[in-house]
């Protein structure tokens, strides 16, 4: 069993920065993580991927926070970070932390709960 445990998130006003956190508690390797991530959805809207890393240590980023957040790793600790610099208005969702695994062969899909982030002044 996997859990995913979001911190982090709250009030900013426009321009300012958070740092997310994503603790993974799991029973087996941590070799068998595939990618851990993190998506957002705001209030009406689908769920999007923000930015994502991969156990090989590639990182993808939306085109809309690109050169804004940056997602990191800490093995030794299981933990996945997002820091978010500039933040704007639109950046307000709840956030959800994401890893894929790979379990008995097969590729299995984990949600943290969600942190709520909000941006306004």
């Amino acid at each position: 069993q996997v859990q995913l445990v979001e911190s982090g998130g709250g009030l900013v006003q426009p321009g300012g920065s958070l740092r997310l956190s994503c603790a993974a508690s799991a029973s087996g390797s941590i070799f068998s993580i595939v990618a851990t991530g993190w998506y957002r959805q705001a209030p009406g809207k689908q769920r999007e991927l923000v930015a994502i890393i991969t156990s090989g240590g590639t990182t993808n980023y939306a085109d809309s926070v690109k050169g804004r957040f940056t997602i990191s790793r800490d093995n030794a600790k299981n933990t996945v970070y997002l820091l978010m610099n500039s933040l704007k208005p639109e950046d307000t969702a709840v956030y959800y932390c994401y890893q894929q695994r790979v379990v008995e062969g097969r590729l299995i899909d984990y949600w943290g709960q969600g942190t709520q982030v909000t941006v306004s002044s």
